[in-house]
């Protein structure tokens, strides 16, 4: 595979005219997005970027977002994708952590932004050079329990592995055609999405924001030969009605990924559309996937299937030790798709890779055919439809209002998002402030995902014998219909 600065060069050279990379709007051949990415590079350069620099993508999902991708790898530069969703000061902070050099925004006079991407296809398209780099190249951001989103540092070296494993791990050729559905500022949606089937010799299309009742008319336009999903999205068109018949024959596989999805969900997708559904599993941290259900093998569903080519998971138990008889124990990776570290975090490092290998977190055991099964998560992560969700970050807001003595925020089920965030309260005597008040107050600093979907006040929180909040309690009492 070609280094992946290189990448808009040599598809060009081998199929000028092929189609490459699509949107809503645009579509480009290979020789289009090889000069887009050109043109682009050419504006980075007269801003100041080079080699080492960070440029932020604050962008919604658009071809110009891979665009801009290429177009910093070709100067050697790295690349964070930021969440638009977030509120201004999210987004900041890892603009600032991340010390961005520009900031891709779009459109112009954005608060956070130095160039608007309307901008980039301004440049002089004539050869900028690629300057293929051993350094990083994206900065994915992960909350962590202490309620500040980390950023993961994956060199090209990493992502070059992980997308090697997921041509091969998926079995994609130069006919595979991609959807992406996800968000491009996940590492899956990146990888599995977008740089695998171009790098395989496929193409890509970016379907706007989802929506279930329009998204097979997208399938039958587009004819893509896969999509990657989350559990919630499956929920969504499983519920479709009755009468919805969907042409999904280009479809060979299509991947769930960033949650467990249950068993009876994949079976039902499966009768109802006739698509095969692969499940994985994997972290930022490890560059997207670490475990793959085989397309062309036994398919456990229950299971995140079986370590992919080249990557080493095991479980290990509370003493450090290897479990090898099928018990339950935290599971751990290593190999070259793990991360190269947290930025500006040499402790949360030191604490996350351990003798070569990447703690995840996660609490799983093998089957008896050596799949994985994962069985709960040591942290209190709430995955709400595949997104990552932190209590301590929402319970840290709920704390900054000043009428609120305690916050605890745990996951409800939902049969739709898996789960969702909910609150629990206790105010400081005296204080009178209605729930809908705090909820108001989470809004203006947290992403909409991230604000609870119910708050309870209550005059104290459930405690364990040595005083801590007793969580699984309140998980007990929000999962009570």
């Amino acid at each position: 595979m070609p280094h992946l600065a290189e990448l808009p060069d040599a598809r060009a050279a081998r199929d000028p005219s092929g189609p490459c990379l699509a949107d809503d709007t645009a579509r480009l051949d290979n020789r289009a997005f090889r000069d887009r990415v050109r043109a682009a590079a050419a504006v980075l350069r007269s801003r100041g970027v080079g080699s080492g620099d960070i440029v932020a993508l604050v962008l919604p999902n658009r071809l110009d977002l891979v665009v801009a991708m290429f177009a910093a790898w070709r100067l050697g530069a790295t690349v964070t994708p930021v969440n638009p969703a977030l509120t201004e000061g999210e987004a900041r902070y890892q603009i600032e952590d991340a010390a961005a050099k520009a900031v891709i925004t779009e459109e112009a006079g954005h608060p956070l932004g130095t160039l608007a991407v309307d901008e980039l296809a301004q440049g002089d398209p004539a050869d900028v050079s690629p300057e293929p780099s051993d350094g990083l190249a994206l900065i994915i951001y992960t909350s962590g329990t202490t309620g500040k989103p980390k950023g993961v540092m994956l060199d090209h070296a990493n992502v070059a592995a992980m997308c090697d494993m997921i041509v091969q791990g998926i079995n994609l050729g130069p006919d595979d055609h991609s959807l992406l559905v996800l968000p491009l500022f996940h590492v899956n949606g990146i990888t599995v999405s977008v740089l695998s089937p171009l790098l395989a010799g496929g193409r890509a299309t970016i379907a706007g924001r989802f929506q279930a009742a329009t998204f097979f008319d997208t399938v039958e336009r587009v004819r893509p030969t896969y999509f990657s999903g989350v559990p919630a999205i499956y929920a969504m068109l499983v519920s479709l009605p009755p009468e919805v018949v969907p042409d999904a024959s280009s479809l060979r596989r299509v991947i769930c990924g960033a949650a467990p999805m249950p068993a009876g969900l994949i079976a039902r997708f499966e009768e109802r559309f006739g698509v095969p559904v692969i499940e994985g599993y994997g972290l930022s941290e490890g560059t997207c996937a670490s475990t793959l259900n085989p397309p062309g093998g036994l398919r456990k569903p229950g299971t995140v299937g079986l370590p992919l080519p080249g990557q080493t998971v095991a479980v290990r138990d509370a003493e450090g030790r290897l479990v090898q008889d099928g018990s339950p124990g935290e599971v751990v990776i290593k190999g070259p798709n793990i991360m190269r570290g947290y930025l500006n975090r040499p402790e949360a490092t030191a604490a996350t890779l351990v003798d070569g290998w990447l703690r995840t977190g996660d609490i799983g055991r093998f089957d008896e055919d050596g799949y994985l099964v994962l069985v709960d998560r040591i942290k209190d992560m709430i995955i709400r439809g595949g997104e990552n969700l932190y209590p301590k970050e929402i319970e840290n807001v709920l704390h900054a209002h000043p009428s609120v003595l305690e916050a605890a925020v745990v996951g409800a089920p939902d049969p739709v998002m898996g789960e969702v965030p909910v609150a629990y309260v206790v105010l400081l005597p005296g204080e009178k402030v209605t729930p809908g008040e705090l909820l108001a107050h989470c809004r203006v600093y947290l992403a909409r995902i991230k604000v609870p979907v119910a708050l309870t006040l209550t005059d104290a929180l459930p405690r364990n014998p040595v005083g801590k909040i007793d969580k699984p309690t309140l998980r007990t009492l929000a999962a009570r219909p």
